[in-house]
């Protein structure tokens, strides 16, 4: 089906960047620079700066970047690692693969970790916390990272949704041992095929995740220190994350004004509400644009047949997925959530006209 208004519009996007774009990825395929050269190490450190910390290591998904930060700590066989259940279920899967064991806690209104029932959830066989950043939106840092100093635990952030949000006076990547981040396409930062990253201050936790994922090898010294992976960050998609962000600041920016313009569109109808919430610490991106409604599906249905794509994550809770053998659960707000939540349009492509429409669409099915 052709929308009207697309959620994303990655045709689009090449288009806007291609000079550029094609011009990185015929200089990587002319000089044969295919596997961990110089435009992988330009990116590493780029990101690091980027989220003030000490390093970066690429590799290639944001589900491998947990994966690898889970292992590089240590959190394996007997550790209990707390999570949300409102999440990606890539966030959990990295847990499970690891080894340990996933302890799904409930959210809060910004949908971001419940911090209220954290610490009710930990127990002896606790190791570290895992926040999600979803949204664009990062979690209440003070408080977690406060308890779980008090319970000397292990904090690995997945802020895969939420490249170069703030909180306070830091970004998104940069408040536990581990940041875990995605340039799956259709992120912020995205690239053109896979990939994601882990940041870090820890000198110890980048080395043994550089080794990891690239089976366990030191290739400057061709030694072998662990049964390792394959999940390198392609060095040509790297090259063009070098691209991309260079406009960041301005696609952040932009996708802030649009997240304004459907709040001044949107803030007067009684049975919508939109995902604003205090700003005192924080600094959105807005990966989605989240509005929450008990009228999600007969809207989504309305915007569909309107020519408006919209998304939802996710139209059921994580436990229900009978495979994942995750158990019973009753986490009332995640339950909630995954009925009402629905994800408007947002990129960095939309247009004023477009965001315009998709009010207008809106206010008339509340009409």
């Amino acid at each position: 089906m052709t929308y009207k208004v697309p959620f994303v519009e990655p045709g689009k996007h090449y288009h806007n960047l291609k000079k550029e774009i094609d011009a990185a990825i015929v200089g990587c395929l002319s000089n044969g620079d295919l596997i961990m050269r110089r435009q992988l190490k330009d990116y590493e450190e780029r990101l690091a700066a980027l989220t003030g910390t000490r390093y970066a290591v690429g590799v290639n998904s944001g589900y491998h970047a947990l994966h690898l930060s889970l292992t590089a700590a240590g959190l394996g066989s007997g550790a209990e690692v707390i999570t949300v259940a409102h999440t990606c279920v890539a966030t959990v899967s990295a847990i499970v693969h690891a080894g340990a064991t996933p302890i799904l806690i409930d959210v809060g209104k910004d949908y971001n970790m419940d911090i209220g029932v954290l610490e009710r959830a930990i127990t002896p066989r606790t190791k570290a916390i895992l926040p999600v950043h979803l949204n664009g939106r990062i979690c209440d840092m003070d408080r977690l990272m406060a308890i779980a100093e008090e319970h000397n635990l292990i904090v690995i952030e997945d802020a895969a949704q939420a490249l170069g949000a703030g909180y306070g006076n830091q970004t998104a990547g940069s408040f536990g041992l581990a940041g875990c981040f995605s340039h799956y396409p259709f992120k912020i930062l995205g690239t053109f095929g896979d990939g994601g990253a882990v940041t870090t201050n820890d000198p110890d936790i980048a080395r043994i995740v550089s080794l990891l994922r690239y089976n366990g090898e030191d290739r400057e010294t061709g030694e072998y220190h662990y049964h390792g992976y394959t999940c390198l960050l392609d060095n040509v998609w790297a090259a063009v994350l070098n691209v991309k962000l260079r406009y960041l600041p301005h696609w952040i920016e932009r996708r802030r004004k649009i997240a304004a313009l459907y709040r001044q569109g949107l803030s007067d109808i009684p049975k919508l509400t939109l995902p604003h919430f205090k700003e005192e610490n924080n600094l959105d991106v807005y990966q989605n644009y989240v509005i929450r409604t008990k009228e999600r599906d007969r809207l989504a249905s309305y915007l569909k047949e309107h020519e408006i794509e919209t998304l939802i994550h996710w139209p059921k809770p994580i436990w229900e997925h009978r495979g994942l053998k995750l158990g019973s659960h009753h986490l009332p707000e995640t339950e909630n959530v995954c009925r009402e939540v629905l994800s408007l349009p947002i990129n960095a492509e939309i247009s004023d006209e477009q965001i315009d429409y998709v009010v207008t669409c809106v206010r008339n099915f509340f009409t």
